[in-house]
């Protein structure tokens, strides 16, 4: 007998009921008047209004069509929603303007609506809306629209105070409570965080509306508002929640972004001198010196070069020095030295449904090692199984609900300093023994748990255990430090294929580039480190060939 959850028609109901149970118990001394006589009346609805309300929420828009919310398990929806509409939660006679009015109604009933306006049936519904605006710019309910029309229109009002709700359970306004069905199913199954107060991500009531105004900007800014209004309104937001002031320094950094778009070069130093997010420091740098600043840029580009945030902005500061150096009549500076990767040149017959990497690795194993094609698979799964109990660790703005895949604040530039002690205790373990067991069992315990950083469809035991039998702990812990320093940056760009030599308890990792493909800035800098380590990586260049596939050379 199958026991999915959506053997009980009210699935999506029960959901919702967990939903306000868990805001009820964790945001108790958050919620206002509003939002407690809500969840407490929602509990005394009959079924049907209960369920007739929670569909309405989970669907688009606020307006609907009384015909088209036609469910089984509820029955006639003008029946369930007469206890919403005792309470005010549902309005049944809202007034339309003319673009909603069109927006609810199909052509042919508009047609007859407008019939005095000598509708053509070739005429689009856009086209005819255009030319109907400005003479009807009133609103009005449906029945003084269309006189007779069998038809009821309810309009959510509860939305907004719904949205509050869904804030403070997953933290952002970008989730549906539609991926509650997925964890139900047992598609995705999640890590048990525990929860408490101190955990919490918004601890105040100032921080909801923190967090609304936040999204109110990023929508602005997605829909091509005017950039300095918007901009003024972001700066304008001011909070001391650390989580969300990091949030506040991306929407100032994006919001810089498109003002250089639009070469509005003052208004994109303004926002990102006022910005903490990685990145915003070299943005200021590259817009000093489209604006032709070439002194101030190179004040700014040292400044960055004593203290750099990470490796991705040395590797950008790099590549601007020169330029500037020249532009001030400096020449191009001291020359980078040469990068020392070993080359490895192969000849290959292209395959059908066969990637580049598959076959290099089908050639590498017939020379009698283990071939893997691990990417950035490998190296995260071990520090991710390493170092479980850190990133599940319960801090303010990490974990708002039961089904979080990753930490909310995993990209954010202190995610590792705010859990540095833990992380810490994990690395030690690389110093000795322990970590074979640890990572072992957590593999075991946790297998198939949501992870920002396990490929379990790819870390087949098997390659568990050769990858613990040849690598380092000393390149391990290495790796770690690296992903550490930068996680957005540094969980990608690692080698294509990993080949291990079990009797000698050694490995080589190698990155493949087709023909005429070549290497990323992430891939370089992994490189490098990798170069600098002595840590063995090879770059394959590979030639397409119309013969059985063989070595060309090594170096």
């Amino acid at each position: 007998m199958s026991n999915s959850p959506l053997d009980n028609p009210f699935y999506y109901l029960e959901n919702f009921r967990q939903v306000l149970g868990w805001i009820g118990q964790r945001y108790d001394d958050l919620l206002n008047e509003e939002e407690r006589t809500f969840i407490d009346d929602f509990a005394q609805l009959p079924q049907p209004a209960q369920a007739l309300l929670v569909r309405m929420v989970m669907r688009k828009g606020v307006l609907f069509r009384a015909s088209k919310l036609t469910y089984a398990e509820i029955g006639d929806a003008r029946q369930a929603v007469a206890p919403l509409l005792a309470c005010g939660w549902v309005d049944d006679q809202p007034h339309l303007d003319l673009p909603a009015l069109f927006a609810l109604l199909r052509k042919d009933e508009l047609s007859q609506c407008f019939k005095a306006h000598g509708v053509k049936a070739t005429e689009k519904k856009a086209d005819l809306l255009a030319r109907l605006l400005p003479d009807f710019e009133h609103i009005q309910p449906l029945d003084h629209w269309f006189s007779g029309v069998d038809e009821v229109i309810f309009a959510l009002q509860v939305m907004p105070l719904c949205d509050r709700l869904r804030l403070l359970y997953f933290g952002n306004l970008y989730q549906e409570w539609s991926e509650f069905v997925l964890a139900d199913l047992g598609i995705y199954r999640y890590e048990k965080v525990e929860f408490s107060l101190e955990s919490r991500g918004i601890s105040q009531r100032e921080d909801i509306d923190t967090c609304l105004n936040l999204h109110s900007c990023r929508q602005a800014l997605d829909e091509a508002e005017q950039l300095e209004e918007l901009a003024t309104q972001a700066l304008a937001i001011q909070t001391l929640n650390p989580w969300l002031s990091m949030r506040r320094a991306k929407l100032l950094f994006q919001i810089g972004q498109q003002a250089e778009r639009q070469q509005a070069w003052p208004l994109a130093l303004s926002v990102y001198a006022q910005s903490s997010y990685p990145g915003a420091r070299v943005r200021r740098v590259r817009v000093l010196e489209r604006g032709e600043q070439y002194a101030e840029a190179m004040a700014l580009l040292q400044e960055a070069q004593a203290t750099p945030e990470n490796d991705e902005e040395t590797q950008h500061l790099l590549r601007i020095q020169p330029r500037l150096l020249r532009k001030l009549g400096q020449g191009g500076g001291v020359k980078r030295k040469a990068r020392t990767v070993t080359r490895l040149d192969l000849s290959v017959t292209p395959l059908p449904d066969h990637s580049v990497e598959r076959l290099i690795q089908q050639h590498l194993a017939e020379e009698g090692s283990e071939v893997h094609y691990v990417e950035n698979a490998l190296v995260n799964s071990l520090f991710g199984l390493l170092c479980w109990p850190a990133i599940f660790a319960p801090l303010p703005g990490a974990f708002f609900h039961p089904f979080h895949s990753a930490p909310s604040d995993l990209y954010s530039p202190d995610f590792y300093q705010r859990r540095a002690a833990l992380f810490e205790e994990c690395l030690s373990q690389l110093d000795d023994e322990r970590y074979l067991t640890v990572i072992r069992d957590t593999y075991v315990n946790k297998f198939g748990l949501q992870s920002p950083f396990v490929f379990w469809g790819t870390l087949t035991p098997e390659l568990l255990e050769q990858a613990l039998h040849c690598l380092p702990s000393s390149h391990l812990k290495r790796w770690f430090r690296r992903l550490l320093q930068d996680i957005k940056a540094n969980r990608t760009g690692m080698p294509d294929l990993i080949q291990f030599y079990p009797e000698q308890r050694r490995y080589r990792m190698i990155e493949v580039k087709g023909p005429g493909d070549r290497l990323q800035d992430n891939q370089l800098r992994w490189l490098d480190f990798c170069a600098q380590h002595e840590m063995p990586v090879v770059v394959c260049y590979v030639q397409w060939a119309h013969s059985p596939m063989t070595e060309v050379s090594s170096l």
